[in-house]
């Protein structure tokens, strides 16, 4: 063996598609070729000692923004313990702004962008010649037909405990200033028949979670409906074997043709994360998003009451001219479609994003550390941003976990953020935590919470026993994950 491919995964349950994309065009490399994929958290030392047991010529990192001060510790033993071992670094977080990123020091060459055409041409250099003179490599985008798919590559162990990570394109022809996408001049579709025919070999090899990463599935609708079909087919043969297919929607564009599609869906079937971001368009503007604000609340709506697909729906705070009073009637108006869950996010600087010119008129403060979270800005100071923090992650532990189904609506009445937010505080003053609340101290203190603010404590422990709460819980069996499934229960 004499390239090695690597990354730190954030779970073990995600197995990385940028690797096995790497390994399944590495040509005639392809043999000398291996991935080794670990998880964040573990120790350096044991991480080293694992990639020198395969004796490697080439490690590869593939470098992201929740493993870049990991990789870069690993690294740095790496050439410590090994000098002559040749790293290679690939990923998003090395793609841009290369000159000023420690890790990017330590390692020998980075490729840029896209690697699969780059990383096995510039991997043949190092071994073969001429040595490669340029330290930097930027990723040349062939043709989509050129690419080897990787799905073969996932393993039997891959298919049955883990999530498995599919795209039917790349790219995408929206322009949001906080995301790598708007640097993208398009979405690049794959061809269907032959992505179908990868999926349906997938299937018969007993693979029946499916996540898709494409920024934009519902872009073209007949590409759509062929993947949808797909699924549907499977569910026909198999009812008792259920298949499960996560997608990423553009908002304000759901034709009557997919409607239908996706109205044939079983509960625990179909899941959808879609991006609002803002309901405020003055925000909306500034940061270069155009979405049709009453079309996505409609369609929202619409999949809430005549569908059965599990719905995430993404809300972002900290962004440039939304105040605390902005948001917070983004947010009440979301909450009143009715998805499952609202993921609510606080902006991120991404290397390479073009939100940063945003920096001086809005004081944007961001952490010079990963994940690059925005401390402050011209609307939102850094006490308060702290709130909003926390406020994501209580309501993570309540209202998205799926084990307060009855009592949320409860909790929240009729002004969801700022009854949420009053809880948040009190929540934070009694726990001095936000992590690792165990569930049966959260449900006391929400039950203490219900008491505070005028209900009995029966009632309240009624309410909560609804939930599960003093019972064991029951749920729904299907192929969704635990925590959609919960919702399907309530």
């Amino acid at each position: 063996m004499t390239i090695l491919l690597s990354t730190l995964n954030a779970r073990y349950t995600h197995a990385s598609l940028g690797l096995r994309y790497l390994l399944a065009n590495m040509g005639e490399l392809k043999e000398q070729t291996r991935i080794q994929e670990f998880v964040i958290g573990a120790k350096t030392t044991e991480l080293v000692e694992r990639i020198l047991a395969h004796d490697p010529r080439i490690v590869g990192f593939g470098v992201y923004i929740w493993n870049v001060e990991e990789t870069a510790k690993l690294v740095a033993m790496l050439k410590r313990v090994a000098p002559q071992i040749v790293v290679v670094l690939g990923g998003p977080e090395v793609s841009h702004e290369t000159g000023e990123q420690a890790i990017v020091q330590l390692a020998d060459y980075v490729v840029t962008g896209w690697g699969d055409v780059t990383f096995p041409k510039l991997c043949g250099e190092i071994l073969h010649g001429p040595k490669p003179l340029m330290k930097v490599h930027a990723g040349v985008q062939p043709p989509m037909a050129d690419i080897a798919l990787p799905y073969s590559l996932y393993s039997d162990e891959d298919i049955a405990h883990r999530t498995l990570y599919v795209e039917a394109s790349r790219g995408c022809p929206f322009k949001c200033e906080f995301c790598l996408s708007a640097l993208d001049k398009t979405a690049w579709p794959f061809n269907i028949d032959g992505f179908l025919a990868e999926m349906d070999a997938l299937y018969a090899r007993g693979a029946r979670l499916f996540k898709f990463v494409d920024r934009t599935f519902n872009l073209n609708i007949k590409t759509s409906l062929k993947i949808m079909q797909f699924f549907l087919d499977k569910l026909a043969a198999q009812p008792d074997d259920p298949v499960y297919a996560h997608f990423e929607l553009v908002p304000d564009h759901l034709p009557d043709a997919l409607k239908e599609g996706i109205a044939k869906f079983p509960p625990g079937a179909l899941q959808f994360e879609i991006g609002i971001q803002s309901f405020n368009p003055v925000v909306q503007a500034n940061i270069s998003r155009k979405q049709d604000n009453q079309k996505a609340a409609d369609n929202i709506r619409w999949l809430c009451e005549h569908s059965h697909v599990h719905m995430h729906v993404d809300l972002i705070a900290g962004l440039p001219g939304e105040t605390v009073d902005s948001f917070a009637a983004g947010f009440d108006k979301l909450w009143a479609l009715g998805p499952h869950e609202i993921q609510f996010g606080i902006l991120k600087r991404l290397r390479g994003t073009p939100i940063i010119r945003h920096t001086q008129e809005f004081g944007l403060v961001f952490d010079p550390h990963p994940p690059y979270t925005i401390l402050a800005n011209r609307d939102i100071d850094f006490l308060t941003m702290q709130r909003l923090v926390r406020f994501a992650r209580y309501w993570d532990l309540v209202a998205n976990s799926g084990r307060f189904n009855h009592t949320i609506h409860v909790l929240l009445g009729e002004r969801p953020f700022d009854s949420f937010m009053a809880f948040s505080d009190w929540l934070y003053a009694n726990t001095d935590a936000t992590h690792r609340i165990a569930l049966d101290r959260l449900a006391a203190l929400v039950g203490r919470w219900l008491q505070q603010r005028g209900m009995a404590a029966d009632e309240s422990a009624q309410l909560l026993a609804r939930d599960g709460h003093g019972v064991r819980q029951k749920v729904t069996t299907t192929a969704a994950p635990q925590r959609q499934a919960r919702h399907l229960a309530a």
